[in-house]
């Protein structure tokens, strides 16, 4: 028996080693958006100066590790055999729905993540002791579960979310006002004192924060607590003098330094405090095992595990190794990268490629919000409505494309060092006060607060942003759900019979973790298709019909292979081929959309001698969405007509559409072959074929309608036969106006 407690305490070590990789791949995003975004500091600096704050922080951290053994459930009410259960069923959901997130490349909470696992396990292995007693009812429930400590938890993570997006956005406000987007002539003037002002904001939290809980907080306590307004007055003061001399001295902004300290700061934080969400459970049932296995002989089913009510420090030397990985882990994890992305791009100032998707929420909050916004315009004096539209008058920059506009940076020092000061500001308060909060719902909402003050969501992007942080925020309380649900069904897995699941579950989480990080790495991988729709980077004339002739070529040739594979599929009632077919046409219909999109950037960019360039861009890219939109009508006809399970097209009609498929895979082949050796002039052998391809469509729409007079018995076949040739013509029609266009213009050159 005691063999299955010694593999569920390895186990679980090495599930926490895991759980610090993916947790901190989440958390990243916390104390590194900001410096990344405004790119106010190298990249290896930022990542120096927050692996010095990740390791101090792990170190120095100790008696947080409460809210593992006692902070949900009351551990007196369960035996070792059963808190054993809760704490390996707790791990394993833990890690699998992090790195879940992680792989999505959304933020959540591993706050939430712990509480509502330790929530789910303990409430379901309450219930498995109620059904085992007669005496006891759902009413017992309470006694198990430490429920006024779960309610203060959850109602300070919610209520931090509307508190932190609030006050961020007034603060970016106010200070957007004051310093305009060319601050750098106000920072000359007032840069001290706002120095002054963010520096004692953070490095307050830095105390109040990031090191309360160590053992050098309590030497501190007596001259902190009780003196909080004179130590913030005598830092203000202190730091609005430093960052007078240090901007006189280095001639640099002091913004560069809060943004580091800042950084720094949330860093100390994340890992003095959140390290229990990673370690505080293997911690607990290593005590737990500790304290079971000091009595031999002692029946582990029986063993009350009241010990747990009881403070146990932190392990010094496991701290350390905590430390040390969430460091390693920090440098080499793409996940990390990939979360850190998304609020980035729901914060940017400049548009760019939307990662989400429009909904029906999203535009009626942004609707809703202009429709508040003009009221409120009535309201204001005009004269007091232009001061502050200057204030936010961005300064003109060279334009670029949407590509190149992602290595810029994603807001200005202003911007960054606000989200930094703020977050900072209120989860200090709420240490003071005694209130839990999650780090990164506050550090995300401060950030999206900030970038709607500051208009970075404009009419051109809000529906987009705001739909990515509904589903950001749609994604912390799905968290809360499945971690409940989760961690409550492998409870009871694992209560049924440990010998067998324990391993089975272990084997599982394994293979989801590789499969996640190889869908990951496959995801992230920067293979460039060599078939892909390029921008033009040109700003001539001839190198814009050089460029296109490429992207002519690529659409002619994923036509030809579509079409060919839509027909097949639908002669043999493939489903899965039409499907890959509707995929192809997306993808296709995408990339031109996005060429159509960088329209602005792509004229605004053309030389005063080569604008006649973009009248032949925008034609050659209308006549390429015609061939996207016919292609797309034909499959999408096709896909529905065998996933309906109608008839099977007859044999003539599938015969017939053979010999189209054959006739248009010719003239297509032949025009990529023009395309790919770049032998325009004979481009006109092409066009010489319009007529006869168009009259011999003609002769078979003929056919099929003697066909449906005499011998058809099937109204859908006639309907798709039909659809299929007028729209083959349609194809046909704008490949060939994509022809005499493109010829036309080679020839003027």
């Amino acid at each position: 028996m005691e063999n299955i407690y010694i593999l569920m305490l390895v186990a679980l070590v090495i599930l926490a080693v895991a759980d610090i990789i993916v947790g901190v791949s989440n958390d990243a995003i916390n104390f590194l958006n900001s410096a990344i975004g405004s790119k106010a500091l190298p990249i290896r600096t930022i990542m120096i100066v927050a692996s010095l704050g990740i390791f101090i922080g792990a170190v120095y951290s100790s008696g947080l590790m409460e809210v593992a053994r006692k902070g949900i459930f009351n551990p007196g009410e369960f035996y070792f055999d059963e808190i054993m259960v809760i704490f390996m069923a707790v791990m394993i959901t833990d890690i699998l729905l992090l790195d879940f997130f992680n792989t999505l490349g959304l933020p959540t909470s591993t706050t939430v993540s712990i509480v509502f696992n330790l929530l789910g396990a303990a409430v379901v292995m309450s219930l498995i002791k109620i059904s085992a007693d007669e005496t006891k009812t759902l009413i017992d429930l309470g006694s198990y579960i430490n429920t006024e400590k779960a309610i203060t938890i959850i109602s300070g993570i919610l209520l931090s979310v509307g508190i932190a997006f609030s006050v961020g956005a007034i603060v970016q406000w106010v200070s957007r006002l004051i310093f305009t987007f060319q601050y750098e002539r106000k920072m000359k003037h007032f840069g001290a004192v706002f120095g002054g002002l963010a520096l004692t904001a953070i490095l307050y939290f830095i105390f109040m924060k990031g090191l309360k809980g160590t053992p050098y907080y309590k030497d501190m306590k007596g001259f902190l607590e009780g003196n909080e307004m004179y130590i913030i007055a005598g830092g203000f003061v202190i730091f609005t003098l430093f960052s007078h001399f240090f901007q006189k001295i280095t001639k640099k902004s002091i913004l560069l330094v809060v943004i580091g300290v800042g950084t720094f700061g949330l860093a100390l934080a994340f890992s003095g405090n959140d390290l229990v969400n990673f370690i505080g459970v293997p911690m607990a049932a290593y005590h737990s095992y500790e304290a079971w296995s000091a009595i031999p002989g002692t029946d582990p089913t029986t063993f009350s595990m009241d010990i747990l009510s009881k403070k146990v420090p932190a392990e010094p030397l496991l701290l350390f190794i905590a430390g040390a990985i969430m460091v390693i882990t920090l440098w080499f994890s793409k996940k990390a990268k990939t979360v850190a992305e998304t609020e980035i791009s729901l914060s940017r100032q400049s548009e760019t490629h939307e990662k989400f998707k429009p909904n029906m929420l999203s535009r009626a909050i942004v609707r809703g919000t202009s429709l508040l916004s003009r009221g409120m315009s009535s309201i204001v004096s005009k004269s007091t409505q232009e001061r502050i539209a200057n204030s936010f008058q961005k300064p003109e920059a060279a334009l670029i494309n949407k590509d190149q506009s992602l290595e810029a940076p994603a807001f200005d020092m202003i911007r960054a060092s606000v989200n930094l000061m703020v977050a900072g500001v209120l989860i200090s308060i709420a240490t003071t006060m005694g209130l839990p909060l999650s780090t990164t719902y506050v550090t995300f909402m401060v950030a999206m607060g900030t970038s709607l003050a500051d208009r970075a969501w404009g009419r051109e992007s809000a529906v987009y942003r705001v739909a990515g942080v509904l589903n950001v925020i749609g994604g912390w309380f799905f968290t809360a759900l499945a971690a409940f649900i989760a961690a409550g069904v492998v409870a009871f897995l694992i209560h049924l019979n440990k010998e067998v699941m324990v391993p089975i579950l272990l084997l599982i989480t394994v293979a989801l973790l590789i499969r996640n990080y190889l869908a990951h790495k496959k995801k992230s991988a920067t293979i460039i298709d060599p078939k892909r729709l390029k921008k033009s980077e040109s700003n001539t004339v001839q190198g814009i019909i050089a460029e296109s002739a490429d992207n002519i070529k690529n659409v002619v040739y994923r036509t030809n292979k579509i079409y060919t594979l839509v027909l097949k599929g639908l002669a043999t009632e493939d489903i899965k081929a039409l499907r890959k077919g509707l995929k192809g046409v997306e993808k296709l219909e995408s990339e031109i959309e996005d060429l159509r999109d960088n329209i602005f950037y792509f004229i605004k960019n053309l030389d005063e001698t080569s604008v006649r360039g973009s009248n032949f861009y925008i034609t050659i890219l209308a006549y390429l969405t015609d061939v996207a939109q016919s292609l797309d009508f034909i499959t999408k006809k096709s896909h529905k007509h065998v996933n309906n399970e109608h008839k099977k097209l007859r044999f003539n009609q599938i015969r017939e559409l053979k010999e189209v498929d054959n006739k248009l895979e010719a003239l297509l082949t032949e025009i990529e072959s023009i395309y790919e050796n770049r032998q325009f002039e004979k481009i006109k052998s092409i066009t010489d074929q319009k007529d006869s391809i168009s009259e011999f469509l003609n002769e078979k729409i003929k056919k099929q309608i003697e066909r449906t007079r005499t011998e058809e018995s099937s109204p859908k076949n006639t309907t798709l036969y039909f659809n299929i040739l007028l729209e083959t013509k349609d194809l046909v029609k704008a490949i060939m106006n994509l022809m005499e266009e493109y010829h036309n213009s080679y020839r003027k050159e």
